[in-house]
């Protein structure tokens, strides 16, 4: 009898404790993206493309958030881990930095890397993921349907952004430019790194195919190659943004087109159709060399490379 009795006391010991683990995994802490990560800019007008491109024009936007680092390896890894229990769908598992095992788990000495090769497909559907995630509104659909699959890629070539919505996105190419350029008392030339100033040389605030054999720890640009590096250790825009030049190539929304086919009224977001996305900031690599904030590169969405991943922003209403 007391055996008896014993026994069904263990066992029910250990069905308390299983189900207390298996509440704690359902329970804990969501993942959620770092709010302090994120830079404010209010409503602004500049001229996009000066000091860089023949042709410029006026652009304006409106009030943003940008993040501060380029999208981490273990930010996109438990992101995607997520999503693909929920019907998201990725073309691509992602790697840490240029030479990173493909969907590997993220490990301390990876996690803090940018995500690459990755195509813009799978960057919007990564953003509407994390968007649901952390309880916002996903910013892309196609015929009112959030976008959950980047192999679907007609759709995602067909898809709307709700600027209005308050989740993770891309920036546009203009919300990129001014948050690369922005100074306290007006912009830099486009045809310099972000953050290059007169007493902080290009080196200082950029890994670029001169002083960069491989991407590096997301925010570490002007810290000695080969010492122990940690994310945010480097030298910052003058907006306190990381990156912005070099380290990886940057997806944008817009398609690439010339600036004067747009009409400039408004928040302008690039031509409705196209067959290359803008991508913007220049690279580690040699393929991507041109790193200046007013510098352009366009790709096909669906090409994914060990120079390229991404930033996320989003749409921000502020009182006055």
């Amino acid at each position: 009898m007391r055996n008896s009795l014993a026994k069904n006391l263990i066992c029910l010991v250990l069905a308390i404790c299983t189900l207390s683990a298996l509440s704690a995994q359902e329970t804990r802490p969501a993942f959620v993206l770092d709010p302090f990560d994120m830079v404010l800019f209010s409503n602004g007008t500049f001229t996009i493309g000066e000091g860089a491109q023949t042709y410029t024009a006026q652009r304006t936007v409106n009030s943003f958030q940008i993040c501060q680092f380029e999208t981490t390896y273990i930010q996109w890894y438990e992101i995607r881990m997520w999503a693909q229990m929920r019907d998201y769908t990725f073309a691509n598992p992602g790697q840490a930095g240029a030479n990173g095992r493909r969907g590997a788990e993220p490990t301390a000495e990876t996690q803090d890397l940018p995500v690459t090769t990755i195509t813009w497909y799978d960057a919007i559907i990564w953003c509407n993921a994390a968007s649901e995630h952390d309880g916002l509104t996903p910013c892309y659909t196609y015929e009112g349907a959030v976008l959950r699959n980047s192999e679907d890629t007609a759709s995602c070539d067909l898809a709307s952004c709700n600027w209005k919505a308050n989740g993770y996105r891309l920036p546009s190419e203009a919300e990129w430019e001014y948050a690369a350029r922005k100074t306290p008392t007006g912009f830099q030339s486009g045809i310099e790194v972000s953050g290059e100033s007169l007493t902080r040389p290009a080196s200082a605030v950029a890994w670029t195919d001169e002083n960069s054999q491989a991407v590096h720890i997301a925010g570490t640009a002007g810290t000695t190659p080969g010492t122990v590096q940690l994310k945010g250790s480097g030298n910052a825009n003058f907006s306190n943004i990381f990156d912005m030049s070099g380290n990886v190539l940057e997806y944008c929304w817009d398609w690439m087109d010339s600036y004067d086919a747009v009409p400039e009224t408004g928040f302008v977001t690039g031509p409705e159709y196209g067959n290359a996305r803008v991508s913007r900031g220049g690279s580690w690599s040699s393929y991507t060399p041109f790193a200046g904030t007013g510098d352009r590169y366009a790709f096909d969405p669906n090409e994914a490379y060990n120079y390229i991943g991404f930033r996320f922003a989003r749409s921000i209403s502020v009182s006055h």
